[in-house]
């Protein structure tokens, strides 16, 4: 699947998580306050898109990279935030990080997130960084 870049070849399929095409986001639509900060989010599909692209390319952690970036587009901002403060060491306990994982999973659907969170727990118990 030769879609790279999809600018070039499939740009009627970047779209911004609010729907806007890449076309719509100029420079002028900014200053006239046609775009806002919300235009300019990626959208879940977008970073499919470039999953498949990574993946047909022989880039498998790329592709989950973006998979779980396009998971994290229906996570609001703060509760990434804390998420990310969370995952620092002795910052979270082994409890604090599965309540992630299934907020992750139940909550918004990022099951590869999810599973990343436990994935996390046990490395961060074999390095004995989990807060005490």
């Amino acid at each position: 699947m030769d879609l790279y870049p999809l600018s070039e070849k499939i740009p009627e399929h970047i779209k911004s998580k609010t729907g806007k095409r890449l076309n719509d986001i100029t420079l002028n639509n900014v200053l006239n306050g046609d775009i806002t900060s919300e235009d300019i989010k990626i959208s879940k599909e977008t970073l499919l898109l470039q999953a498949e692209v990574a993946r047909s390319n022989g880039r498998p952690q790329i592709a989950k990279n973006l998979i779980r970036a396009a998971e994290l587009t229906d996570v609001p901002d703060d509760e990434i935030l804390k998420i990310y403060d969370l995952l620092r060491p002795y910052r979270a306990t082994e409890q604090e990080l599965f309540e992630i994982s299934n907020r992750l999973r139940n909550q918004y659907g990022a099951e590869v997130c999810a599973d990343f969170i436990l994935e996390t727990i046990s490395v961060y118990k074999k390095r004995n960084i989990l807060k005490k």
